[in-house]
């Protein structure tokens, strides 16, 4: 054998490391918040350009947002929300986790 590992053998070792699910978990949080955010600017017929200036950040910033590459604050949230004209709902949640 080569030694090679297939993709779900790595992929198991790496989710049975200590907080490789809570990091998964915050990755896809990140991802959503940004994929939903992409779909409301794109709704409305924005660039990422105009977005970013409404909401007060540079435009590549916005992009790896959008792209799930940071993690935003509350207070950039609430900047965005604003500027698309809407309401930023943060609540916890007792439902089980979809991961």
């Amino acid at each position: 054998m080569s030694g090679r590992r297939g993709w779900d053998e790595l992929r198991r070792e790496r989710m049975a490391e200590p907080g490789a699910a809570e990091a998964y978990d915050a990755a896809r949080r990140a991802f959503e918040l940004g994929a939903a955010v992409r779909q409301m600017r794109e709704e409305r017929g924005w660039t990422q350009s105009r977005l970013a200036d409404a909401a007060g950040m540079t435009q590549s910033a916005l992009a790896r947002f959008e792209a799930g590459g940071t993690v935003p604050t509350l207070p950039l949230l609430e900047r965005i929300a604003h500027a698309l004209q809407t309401h930023l709902v943060v609540k916890f949640d007792r439902g089980d986790s979809a991961a």
